[in-house]
């Protein structure tokens, strides 16, 4: 018999079907054969540190991401956050700087961003592992299905939450969010390449607090 899937049960009893479908139990299979055979990030433990962090009926604020980082040390789990004590890469830097640009005051540098997490902020990025030193090695085996299906799941049963989708990826993950129910703000992506073309500057950060703050909402403290 199949382990059940250690994940918070708040989103677990969503996702069973995912879990009972046989393409998840191909990635399961692919996965446990690249930790047991590569280097692998994050640790085992971490790979759903996103839904452990943020419960279903807390998520006030999704953040979509893509792959986690690939280099020593850095993928904890959460999307764009390294460990304590890890240098900020670049795309992070970017999202502190538009933070202080936005919200007009210094704002806190740990890197872990479990604070937000806390808070409602679901750091989800679309493929939950990768090997050492090769980004994407883990795209197209299943990952990108399941993160879609949380996703939609979180996107139809709850009402008046703020997606923000920083580049084309996460825009083209978010397409079938409804609007009418969700606030949805897109800019380009936070990495160098791309900040300037529309992240900094998207003040997407108060955006989300304002409409949080609209519906009733405590807003988050980045």
């Amino acid at each position: 018999m199949t382990k059940p899937v250690r994940m918070h049960e708040s989103w677990r009893k969503w996702l069973e079907a995912e879990f009972d479908a046989p393409y998840f139990a191909a990635l399961r299979a692919f996965v446990r054969d690249e930790y047991q055979t590569y280097e692998i990030y994050p640790p085992a433990a971490q790979m759903f540190r996103a839904f452990d962090e943020c419960p279903f009926e807390a998520a006030k604020v999704v953040i979509l991401g893509q792959d986690p980082y690939h280099g020593p040390g850095q993928a904890n789990g959460l999307c764009f956050a390294v460990n304590a004590g890890v240098a900020p890469p670049p795309s992070l830097k970017n999202i502190f700087k538009e933070l202080d640009a936005d919200l007009g005051t210094p704002v806190s540098r740990d890197p872990d961003l479990s604070r937000w997490a806390r808070q409602g902020v679901l750091l989800l990025n679309a493929t939950l592992s990768v090997r050492a030193s090769a980004a994407g090695s883990h795209q197209k085996k299943g990952w990108e299905q399941f993160t879609d299906a949380a996703v939609a799941t979180l996107a139809r049963e709850r009402e008046g939450v703020v997606f923000l989708l920083w580049g084309a990826y996460a825009r083209t993950k978010g397409e079938a969010i409804d609007r009418r129910k969700h606030l949805v703000l897109e800019c380009a992506h936070p990495s160098p390449l791309s900040a300037h073309n529309g992240f900094l500057g998207c003040r997407h950060f108060s955006k989300a607090n304002a409409y949080l703050v609209s519906r009733g909402s405590a807003p988050i403290a980045w």
